[in-house]
């Protein structure tokens, strides 16, 4: 395969994570400050929203590792793709809290089987060409901040146009922009040979791998408190729509700049040193937005946090992707990383809840906030702990 064909397949891939993370996870927080507005949402009322779409990933990520092995990655991908682009869509036809949380279940079950699926995608693109394999996988985990920028420029500025009453449509809109990256998803997707085998996975074993797993749970843990209310906290501190506009396509356009970070560290840095510099920087970019500073300062702390963040939290997942890669058979890539993104998705489930909570308790998110970015860098101590075994 040339390079040039490599490079449009896993670009076509990595429209992937864009619908189940950029849409179907991350846009919540920009669409949240209206819906509670419009819908009259208390903090915990917001987080439960954001518990539900964790756990939705969470029943994802475990359905895809019962069905990986009858259906496989490519046939899972693209039926997580149709799911989450209908869950989108209804999202905008339904206002009971239930209803809604229903929705974020949805598409949080599309969502795990698009980014676990897609995962295991990716690092078959160039299988033979350890070079291109990890860049492979870089570019779809990187490519959400595709979707990240799109929501960054356009969702801030028709809301504050249209007022907290045109969450309905924000929604339609990013599921008929889904229904289109479900094409483009597909022919990429028919691409790729298949990673796993339909008689079933290869054994492997957890325990190796165990740092590495404590490490991603406290990364899940942490920046689903960022990515769920750091929208909400700029508009409690008085940031205008443009600041909220420029902070969010900062973010994306960090999560774009990341393979040109990360690719060779993640290609030739021993795993749990790659994933511990990337935990880091995120825990920074994480501490950045609540550290007390003087007013005409903050905008550009903001600014660095979502720049530190945005060049993290997409490579977090690539580092454990290219550990998998080069630690187990190719067989066993999809079960590995389902079961990773299970522990990963439930650490998810409490969070934003449990800091919408304390943000009601207290009067701000401050606090929340603070510890979330605490919890990342223990993340990136214990990530350091991580041996790679084809480097023991």
């Amino acid at each position: 395969m040339n390079h040039r064909r490599t490079l449009w397949i896993a670009l076509g891939l990595s429209l992937g994570p864009s619908v189940s993370n950029s849409f179907a996870r991350f846009a919540y927080a920009l669409v949240l400050p209206g819906m509670r507005e419009d819908l009259e949402l208390n903090f915990s009322q917001a987080g439960s929203l954001n518990t539900a779409n964790a756990l939705g990933y969470l029943l994802g990520a475990l359905l895809t590792r019962i069905l990986v092995r009858s259906w496989g990655n490519r046939a899972l991908f693209n039926r997580g793709m149709l799911l989450t682009a209908f869950a989108l869509t209804l999202t905008g036809f339904v206002s009971d809290l239930y209803a809604l949380g229903l929705c974020r279940l949805i598409g949080g079950i599309g969502g795990a089987a698009i980014f676990i699926c897609g995962g295991a995608l990716a690092s078959n693109i160039a299988a033979n060409d350890a070079q291109w394999s990890t860049r492979c996988i870089t570019i779809y985990f990187g490519g959400a901040g595709v979707g990240l920028v799109l929501c960054g420029l356009l969702i801030p500025w028709w809301m504050s146009t249209q007022g907290s009453s045109a969450w309905p449509q924000t929604w339609i809109a990013m599921g008929m922009l889904s229904w289109l990256m479900v094409w483009v998803t597909w022919r990429a997707s028919m691409q790729i040979d298949e990673p796993s085998s339909a008689q079933g996975a290869a054994d492997w074993s957890l325990r190796p791998l165990l740092p590495a797993l404590l490490a991603y749970v406290g990364f899940g843990l942490g920046y689903i408190v960022y990515m769920t209310f750091i929208i909400a906290w700029l508009k409690a501190i008085g940031a205008t729509s443009l600041q909220m506009s420029l902070v969010w396509s900062i973010l994306g356009a960090g999560t774009l700049l990341a393979p040109l970070v990360w690719s060779k560290p993640l290609a030739n840095w021993p795993s749990g040193k790659a994933l511990s510099a990337i935990l880091l920087v995120l825990s920074v970019g994480a501490l950045l937005p609540v550290i007390p500073l003087e007013p005409a300062w903050q905008p550009f702390a903001m600014q660095c946090s979502a720049a530190l963040f945005g060049l993290g939290m997409f490579s977090a997942p690539s580092s454990i992707s290219a550990l998998i890669k080069r630690t187990l058979q190719k067989p066993a890539w999809g079960s590995a990383m389902a079961s990773f993104t299970i522990a990963f998705a439930a650490s998810q489930i409490l969070a934003p809840v449990a800091s919408g909570m304390m943000a009601d308790w207290s009067g701000s998110l401050r606090s929340g906030l603070a510890l979330s970015g605490l919890v990342i860098l223990i993340s990136a101590a214990l990530a350091w702990l991580q041996k790679d075994p084809n480097r023991a």
